[in-house]
């Protein structure tokens, strides 16, 4: 029997205690320390590489096609390709082709180069107001070429206007307007100018075909052919009258053709040879005929014309 502390403890259970510490502590002293590994080890660690390594792939042909873009489509700071960002605006080189509508404030050529402005339809240039309301259309196409607007100038180079059109009038303004058409020229209304002259060498005509045929003027009429013959037809009557003044016919020779010819009364008809000296005799309406010369006028035995 031992006594520890006071209290009272059998000798069989002590021994028995300092066996099983003894036990216990042999078995300590012969187990190992056990290690713990960290990480991915295995097929997963392959999958990881392999994965990686295709990200690296893929990141070097896009940097590879990235450069290749920027080298084809030539990128710049200045911009891209023939577009340059200038502090003007931008500034196109070379043919360019637009696919959706066009705005700009102003486009312009290269100084000392042409401007072509070219469409597989046709060009448009519209003007429109802060309403969007159509003021101004140029139209180029296959059809023709078509201008709508309030008035359509036409401009030298020092300013002089050369052709000018609008609601109320047309107006010529160069020196002479050449008509070069097989059929002239054919006006539905009145024509205003100070002079019409054929070419050297052509021939002028003034024709109405179903209409008159009407020259005015305040000052004079003035119809000359230096070098040919003037003619003047018509189908029914011409007629030449001068209100306040005289018609004066100033030539070497004047030929009436086909005038009717008066017949003289039988008693006053005198026999022998026919006559072939014509005296020309006026009606009171103006007309004119023609009737045999004797020693006297006789006009008054021959009038029957004028019935």
């Amino acid at each position: 029997m031992i006594l520890v502390a006071g209290f009272h403890v059998p000798s069989s259970t002590s021994q028995m205690t300092q066996e099983q510490c003894t036990h216990r502590n042999n078995v300590q002293s012969s187990e190992k320390p056990q290690v713990y590994k960290v990480g991915i080890y295995g097929w997963r660690k392959r999958c990881l590489y392999f994965f990686v390594l295709l990200l690296m792939i893929l990141i070097l042909i896009n940097l590879a096609l990235t450069i290749w873009i920027l080298k084809v489509m030539n990128f710049t700071i200045d911009g891209m390709g023939n577009l340059r960002i200038t502090e003007k605006g931008l500034k196109l080189e070379g043919d360019s082709e637009f696919l959706q509508p066009l705005y700009a404030k102003e486009i312009q050529s290269k100084p000392g180069r042409p401007l072509f402005l070219q469409s597989s339809r046709n060009v448009s240039v519209n003007i429109v107001n802060n309403n969007n309301k159509l003021l101004t259309q140029l139209v180029t196409g296959s059809s023709g070429f078509k201008a709508r607007g309030k008035m359509f100038e036409v401009k030298s180079t020092s300013g002089k206007l050369l052709f000018s059109a609008d609601e109320q009038e047309v107006v010529v303004g160069a020196d002479r307007l050449r008509v070069m058409g097989a059929e002239g020229a054919v006006f539905s209304k009145s024509v205003e100018t100070p002079h019409v002259r054929a070419e050297p060498f052509k021939e002028l005509r003034l024709e109405s075909p179903t209409r008159s045929l009407l020259m005015e003027a305040p000052k004079g009429i003035q119809i000359l052919a230096e070098a040919g013959d003037i003619q003047a037809i018509c189908r029914s009557e011409l007629r030449l009258e001068s209100k306040d003044g005289e018609i004066s016919l100033d030539a070497q020779r004047i030929r009436l053709l086909q005038l009717p010819e008066g017949k003289a009364s039988t008693s006053s008809s005198s026999s022998g040879t026919r006559q072939t000296v014509y005296e020309v005799c006026v009606c009171p309406n103006g007309r004119l005929f023609l009737s045999q010369a004797g020693t006297g006028s006789t006009c008054q035995i021959s009038n029957n014309v004028c019935l």
